[in-house]
């Protein structure tokens, strides 16, 4: 399976109305503009998987940089100035010029110019990123020290798991455990159980946490969103078709020690391979149901870490 990664080619175009208005903003400065912003520095996000979502997300991010840097470069000159033209240097003063009503506009004109052009595409892709609305697919996260359990919803109801980290990466950030970490593929970026989800599809997840405060996050899919004892967060994504694969994420909450091994892998299939691995998890839960006495949809025994037993608040929420 191919592995498909957002890159620093910036090809998508800007939000309506964020064009003319970073010009206009740019112009008032006396800059330039520029064709593209952050194609290859480094500094701009990811392009991501689905536009028009993550290409704007990346847009507007690399617009409001731009005029960041550019206003830097303004306050850069300021500095210059106060060096340059400094007493011992021999610069005189101009005692005559006291006040200036048409600077005072100006400098107070420009600053409101420049949040009301960073204001409103920041709006629109905001307003973008919570209409959770026409979802396909859902999926209850609930996390955990150190681990997230998947629940599914919709047309795969029933399919629950756990995900922690790979048992390799596990042994090889032991203290003393003599295995060189160089040497475990993916070292504290894989898992056991993978979240699996279909191309094409908009799928919502639903966010919560048992424990201490979490973030689920995937680069990506321009996603990140707390997950909060107590409360329910939201969140959507969508993987456009062709660009199946495995996309890697982790925590970005400091959740306590052991924080940096509680990875997140989304293995994005076709909806064909998700339909049938769907099918194959609940024939598999249905014998595992009635082999251990469990009711159908728990959550596996294979998928929690074999030194410890699911807590009383790891058993399967109720719909």
């Amino acid at each position: 399976m191919s592995v498909t990664r957002g890159d620093n080619d910036d090809s998508t175009s800007w939000p309506t109305g964020f064009a003319w208005a970073r010009a206009l903003c740019l112009a008032a400065l006396g800059l330039a503009t520029e064709a593209e912003a952050n194609t290859s520095n480094g500094y701009n996000l990811p392009l991501g998987v689905h536009l028009p979502e993550q290409g704007h997300i990346r847009t507007t991010h690399g617009g409001v940089l731009d005029l960041r840097r550019h206003r830097g470069g303004g306050i850069r000159g300021d500095d210059y100035a106060l060096l340059k033209f400094r007493h011992s240097k021999g610069a005189v003063p101009d005692t005559t010029l006291l006040h200036s009503t048409g600077v005072e506009i100006i400098w107070t004109v420009i600053p409101v110019v420049i949040l009301v052009v960073m204001a409103i595409p920041a709006a629109k892709v905001i307003l973008m990123m919570e209409d959770t609305r026409n979802s396909e697919l859902s999926i209850r996260v609930t996390a955990y020290q150190w681990k997230w359990q998947y629940q599914y919803m919709d047309a795969a109801e029933g399919v629950n798991f756990f995900s922690t980290l790979a048992r390799d990466s596990n042994f090889a950030r032991q203290l003393h455990s003599g295995i060189d970490p160089k040497t475990v593929p993916n070292y504290l970026l894989e898992v056991d159980n993978p979240l699996v989800i279909p191309s094409g599809t908009k799928v919502r997840l639903l966010l919560t946490s048992q424990d201490v405060i979490h973030a689920w996050w995937v680069p990506d899919f321009g996603a990140k969103r707390s997950a909060i004892p107590g409360f329910v967060n939201e969140l959507w994504f969508k993987v456009d078709p062709g660009k199946e694969g495995i996309y890697r994420g982790q925590c970005a909450a400091l959740c306590g020690r052991d924080h940096g091994f509680m990875p997140i892998v989304v293995d994005v299939r076709t909806p064909e391979d998700f339909k049938n691995w769907v099918e194959t998890q609940k024939a598999a839960l249905k014998q595992a149901a009635a082999r251990d006495g469990r009711p159908p949809g728990a959550a596996p025994l294979a998928s929690l870490p074999r030194d410890s037993a699911p807590p009383p608040a790891a058993q399967v929420l109720s719909n």
